[in-house]
């Protein structure tokens, strides 16, 4: 484990590789799982101010249940999270050449918003797990990844190094760098 300020990651970021392979996952994590992909309190006022420009990017579907349950739903330990059609996909799911993409970030794309998408999203294999005083950093292993985990052992790419753009997002640059300096000093 590695200590960086109140987090405390997970080896597996360092000794883990991984690269997405969204021709071979087709992007299941956006439609496979128990619940919605967990929010955060700031994000939830974002989709709130944003889903007007949100909504022309989204299915049919996604549309009808944000109409009828809003923008979020609470998962199995009370947490928010997005809603889901028919108790599978998230409801911000679009679908191109039969692969998952999120609408929001389609938006995001084509500058109709400032939000790229819910960090949760955006970190994952990542999960973040919030206790009083900390913040776990752990890798998700899912079996829907196989590809990423065999993409990434093939070109030696790190989870950290794979989730950089994310983990700054989430962290910030500084934490990003004393992550980095610890990957490279092989220290754990």
């Amino acid at each position: 484990m590695i200590t960086i300020d109140n987090t405390i990651i997970s080896d597996d970021l360092i000794e883990k590789e991984f690269v997405c392979d969204l021709k071979k996952c087709k992007g299941e994590c956006c439609v496979s799982g128990d619940e919605g992909a967990p929010l955060e309190e700031e994000e939830i006022s974002l989709l709130e101010d944003y889903i007007d420009r949100i909504k022309p990017y989204m299915t049919e579907q996604g549309k009808r249940v944000i109409e009828k349950t809003g923008i979020f739903d609470y998962g199995a330990s009370g947490e928010f999270v997005t809603p889901l059609v028919n108790d599978c996909e998230c409801a911000f799911t679009i679908f191109k050449d039969g692969i998952a993409f999120c609408a929001i970030e389609k938006a995001f794309l084509e500058k109709k918003i400032k939000f790229q998408k819910p960090i949760s999203c955006h970190l994952y294999p990542v999960r973040i797990q919030k206790y009083k005083d900390y913040e776990a950093v752990n890798y998700h292993q899912w079996h829907i990844c196989k590809s990423a985990t065999r993409t990434g052992r093939n070109l030696g790419v790190p989870v950290y190094e794979f989730l950089k753009e994310p983990l700054i997002r989430k962290f910030g640059e500084k934490w990003y760098k004393k992550l980095e300096e610890e990957a490279k000093s092989g220290k754990k």
